[in-house]
């Protein structure tokens, strides 16, 4: 008997389904997202069905459940109604294993049901097993289930609970504020104070203060007493961000904190030990810097003990339809919009598109769409013209000379870009600030062009 997980809100499709099966199938029906990813991690079923039925429940609600359990040994089928439809075909592209149409022809859902069940069967084989469901799509509050995010999760997990330096590296907007809070949520500091530093937004002439604390009259102006962000981070986690950005004054003062372990507010000679767990980040080269003697030797050995690199949107693209559909939700509940999905034309764009901002450019993007769009989906004409205008410029050669010799000219921007990289595609995209995508695309055209002529 195969055992099939059903999640639906539908009260009377169960019956019918248990009924129209018959014996060989045994269908489990659940309501609640959270038990029916139980029930796949628990191994209870050996098919998923999700019914992406848009008269029941969010759609949303169900494209999550078939993200949080896409790593697990189960093949997920979908019955889907006409509104759905675009939502099942993207779901496929990111490993639905099929979908059906309501009602299902029953011959073809019982075939359908008996192949999913043995695709099950050959990934049980042949794939390792997974581990649980929180170690697997996500992190404390990071997203995503590519390679390169699994990698931060791993090295995230790994010094959690060390009281070890980490440097977090990366572009801005790649989300590294949050891999801190992911190492202090994680670990035995999880309970006590997190606090975050930015050190670019503080003036040098304060930031010594703000760090250290100080005494009343320690300075001009000062009231009274102030205890620092080293103090305040108590026996939590302090998370100094920017950290290139300090004065090679202040890197002395740092470094002494951090091989002695104590300070001193400013205008006081009491130490203080310091008890916070100290967390670095920075999108700068600091291995440049300290060349360029801009960052000092000693004190970059001293937090450079464990790096985690938080990697550019563009080098993870396979996460953007998980990013997007969660910004998708926050965003359509904070402004009370019922914009349940996003179109397979509109999400193409978004994978396409270099992303130079990274993830907090993408969340933006989904953002100001939920506010523009007057449908229940995210269409191409709500994302900004700057993401749409690849697709117009190459699709419509025709329209104007404009629009070709735009065209010619990023062909040609590519080509020498490849030719610059030595024909590695990856790091010629990242030059470019596209995607690799985009740039097969772009190379694709160029060469059915040549064949034409």
């Amino acid at each position: 008997m195969i055992r099939l997980g059903l999640y639906s809100q539908d009260a009377k499709l169960q019956p019918l389904l248990a009924s129209a099966l018959g014996r060989e199938f045994e269908v489990i029906v659940e309501p609640d997202g959270e038990r029916i990813k139980e029930l796949v991690a628990q191994n209870r079923c050996e098919v998923l069905i999700l019914d992406l039925d848009s008269s029941y429940c969010s759609i949303a609600q169900r494209i999550q459940v078939f993200e949080d359990i896409a790593d697990f040994r189960i093949a997920t089928v979908a019955l889907i109604d006409d509104e759905a439809r675009p939502v099942a075909v993207e779901l496929v592209q990111r490993g639905l294993y099929s979908y059906f149409r309501k009602p299902p022809a029953l011959r073809e859902l019982k075939i359908g049901l008996r192949r999913a069940y043995e695709h099950s069967a050959w990934k049980r084989e042949t794939q390792p097993a997974r581990p649980p469901l929180e170690q697997t799509v996500n992190c404390d509050r990071l997203i995503g289930a590519s390679a390169p995010m699994r990698s931060v999760y791993d090295l995230v997990r790994r010094v959690a609970s060390l009281n070890a330096s980490v440097l977090i590296t990366g572009e801005s907007g790649t989300g590294k504020e949050l891999v801190a809070r992911a190492i202090h949520n994680l670990g035995n500091r999880s309970n006590r104070p997190f606090i975050a530093v930015s050190c670019g937004a503080i003036p040098e002439t304060l930031i010594e203060a703000e760090l250290f604390g100080h005494e009343k009259g320690a300075f001009t102006g000062t009231v009274g007493a102030r205890e620092g962000y080293l103090e305040q981070a108590a026996n939590g986690t302090l998370f100094l961000d920017e950290i290139g950005e300090l004065s090679l004054h202040t890197q002395v003062k740092l470094l002494r904190v951090l091989q002695q372990k104590e300070f001193s507010r400013l205008g006081s000679n009491r130490l203080i030990p310091l008890h916070a767990r100290v967390i670095f980040a920075t999108h700068r080269d600091l291995t440049q810097m300290v060349e360029d003697g801009t960052f000092r030797r000693d004190l970059f050995y001293r937090v450079n003990v464990m790096r985690i690199n938080c990697p550019a949107l563009v080098d993870h693209v396979e996460d953007i339809p998980l990013l997007a559909h969660h910004f998708l939700r926050h965003y359509s509940e904070q402004y009370q919009k019922p914009v349940h999905t996003i179109q397979v034309s509109a999400m193409t764009l978004l994978q396409e598109y270099g992303w130079p901002g990274n993830v907090r450019e993408l969340e933006n993007v989904i953002q100001g769409a939920i506010i523009l769009t007057d449908n229940d989906s995210i269409g191409p004409h709500d994302l900004p013209e700057h993401l749409r205008q690849p697709v117009l410029a190459m699709g419509g050669l025709q329209a104007s000379s404009f629009e070709k010799l735009l065209h010619e000219f990023k062909v040609k921007l590519a080509t020498k870009a490849i030719e610059e990289c030595n024909g590695n595609k990856t790091l010629a995209a990242r030059s470019l600030n596209i995607s690799r995508a985009y740039l097969h695309r772009l190379i694709r055209l160029s060469e059915d062009e040549c064949d034409v002529a």
